[in-house]
């Protein structure tokens, strides 16, 4: 009883649906666009400072060379192939600090993102890892928001469209539950099981103690649990103020950055620290986790798809920013699905 009720519950819910099937619709607009470019890869001039203006498989270097020195997190690019003894030497000429986080320097979906707290921790990730990886310090704000933004590049002002609270996905003990009950009863992990069970192999039996918070995933991204708060009301002039400045340093016109900071009094003062922004890959995230309908949703995604398809071609018709190739394109694609895979195939490894 208990399967056919997580069955119902993914057929009915449009947010647990598989990408591909919520994108759907939406495939006749985007052929639209395609002919309209005379390009099927009409998105890439409206990014042009990022490799295939951020769809996918961009790196994370190229991204933080962009930004103001300490607006991101320290960081550290290291490859599988160096010592252990080199990455020491990484770890003490940067001055880190355990716990701090890895991932991979061209990352999807918070794949191989860790939290590490110990030596023997990072050995084992860098032993298995396959990719080349990024050290950051832990950034410990409580707030992680996600801001999306776009602009016309003939324009100094842009639209901020979504604004949410990110929370990583977890759970509360209660003294009596162990740790595998409360994954059975949570919303979002109980569709998650087998990842569950392996990220926590060691624990499902045990009692969570009453009122404990136990994080059941770090990275809060969408696909890997986390919930999301929307925050629209709180979209004034002084946050449209943060990120202008930012679009004009990046020459980034679409897409969302993500950010930890103390409070939103203080990201609208400025004190706050960017773990990453993503350009035309981006979802207008804010329509998960807020009642909106499939189609209501659809009609968001449309909107933005416009506005990414009228700054390209602005960007292609009076900066003289290329259209990627139809062949160059989708080779780049391939490598970057290829990677992707490897990503996902490594993620159920590393279980740290």
């Amino acid at each position: 009883m208990r399967n056919w009720k997580r069955v119902w519950e993914k057929l009915t819910n449009w947010e647990l649906w598989p990408f591909n099937l919520i994108y759907a619709p939406l495939g006749p607009l985007w052929l639209w666009y395609a002919v309209k470019a005379r390009c099927f890869w009409f998105f890439t001039p409206t990014d042009p400072t990022l490799t295939f203006a951020g769809f996918e498989g961009e790196g994370k270097k190229e991204m933080y060379d962009l930004l103001p020195e300490n607006s991101y997190p320290k960081t550290a690019y290291l490859q599988p192939k160096q010592t252990f003894d080199e990455v020491r030497k990484v770890i003490a000429q940067n001055g880190f600090t355990y716990p701090l986080c890895v991932k991979p320097e061209s990352g999807l979906k918070g794949l191989l993102f860790r939290k590490v707290d110990s030596e023997e921790k990072l050995k084992f990730y860098h032993d298995h890892v396959p990719v080349d990886y990024i050290i950051q310090e832990l950034i410990e704000a409580p707030l992680e928001v996600s801001v999306f933004y776009y602009r016309y590049p003939n324009r100094q002002s842009g639209t901020i469209s979504g604004f949410i609270q990110k929370e990583m996905m977890h759970v509360y003990g209660d003294g009596k539950s162990s740790l595998w009950d409360l994954i059975l009863q949570h919303p979002k992990a109980k569709h998650r099981l087998e990842e569950m069970r392996i990220k926590h192999e060691k624990q499902l039996e045990t009692i969570i103690p009453n009122g404990e918070k136990y994080i059941l995933t770090h990275a809060a991204n969408l696909n890997r649990g986390a919930r999301f708060i929307n925050l629209h009301g709180l979209i004034d002039r002084r946050l449209l103020e943060i990120f202008d400045p930012l679009s004009h340093r990046c020459s980034f016109f679409y897409g969302r950055y993500d950010l930890k900071c103390n409070s939103i009094e203080e990201l609208k003062q400025g004190k706050f620290r960017i773990l990453e922004f993503n350009g035309t890959g981006a979802e207008p995230n804010h329509v998960y986790n807020a009642g909106f309908s499939w189609f209501k949703a659809l009609s968001v995604f449309a909107q933005h798809w416009k506005v990414m398809y009228e700054i390209g071609r602005y960007n292609n018709r009076h900066k003289g920013v290329r259209y990627w190739g139809n062949r160059e394109g989708y080779r780049f694609l391939q490598q970057a699905r290829k990677h992707a895979a490897l990503l996902e195939r490594a993620d159920r490894e590393i279980l740290i």
